[in-house]
């Protein structure tokens, strides 16, 4: 499965210069390349976040999640999330597993890894939870 540049470049510009609140990949199969699908802004919530991610179809997001530690430090965490509902297809889950570690590798800088099936596995306490 190839890596569009783009995935790449929209990546570090969250990492680097925080431009981006989160980015939604796609495969396309087709093409069998990963591709940006959608790109948040900074000012975006969790939930703008969530609401873009298809109710039955595969994704992979990264989200830059922001948070205040109990000593009171403002912290950032990127947070890789490979979005896999029970609903999508069978080909389409089994594409998008076997090529995540793949793609993983190719955005240097991930520090929590999340598999969800359904929104309560990626709610924002799990995302709380897993970040500190």
């Amino acid at each position: 499965m190839a890596v569009h540049d783009e995935c790449k470049l929209k990546f570090l510009e969250l990492k680097t210069k925080r431009t981006h609140r989160f980015i939604v990949f796609k495969i396309e199969e087709k093409q069998k390349q990963v591709i940006v699908e959608k790109v948040g802004d900074p000012t975006r919530s969790y939930e703008d976040f969530t609401a873009s991610l298809p109710a039955d179809e595969c994704r992979y997001a990264v989200y830059d999640f922001d948070f205040v530690t109990e000593e009171n430090c403002q912290k950032s965490r990127i947070f890789f999330i490979a979005w896999s509902p029970d609903t999508s297809r069978v080909r389409s889950k089994m594409i998008y597993a076997s090529s995540k570690d793949r793609f993983k590798r190719e955005l240097d800088g991930i520090q929590v890894d999340l598999q969800a099936t359904d929104p309560t596995e990626m709610g924002l306490d799990v995302i709380k939870s897993r970040a500190s």
